[in-house]
């Protein structure tokens, strides 16, 4: 049998920061909404697999690919994946499993702020014939 995308447990976690779905109209409700846990296991599954969203199988029973998306991007609007993150993350390193050690800070991403440590003039310009001599 295949492993679940979306495990109980990790459900648990994640449905509480999830926002309630929209109420229907009482006329002309339309369609009834996709529930929360197959949204997300449709997200998932896209995301990992990498399979185009409009290509995701509705035998898996999780809706159609767009529906995924705007949830998505619903829930992106509303900070819900930044949440989940920070709540993670706080559990991961509750329970010790997180190794700081092998952590990497790229300047790419991290802003050094007023450009980092100074140097001294002295070495930039000896810095600078060095370069042009070679």
């Amino acid at each position: 049998m295949a492993k679940p995308i979306l495990d109980n447990k990790l459900w648990e976690i994640v449905e509480p920061l999830l926002p309630p779905p929209k109420k229907r109209r009482r006329r002309y409700p339309g369609r009834k909404p996709l529930g929360n846990r197959q949204a997300l296991c449709a997200i998932l599954f896209v995301l990992k697999t990498g399979l185009p969203w409009e290509h995701l199988p509705r035998e898996l029973g999780w809706g159609s690919g767009m529906s995924a998306w705007r949830r998505l991007h619903a829930w992106q609007q509303a900070g819900v994946w930044q949440k989940i993150h920070e709540v993670l993350l706080a559990q991961l390193q509750q329970s010790d499993q997180i190794d700081w050690s092998r952590g990497i800070v790229d300047s790419s991403s991290v802003r050094a702020v007023h450009g980092g440590k100074k140097q001294d003039p002295a070495l930039r310009i000896a810095g600078k014939r060095a370069a042009s001599i070679t």
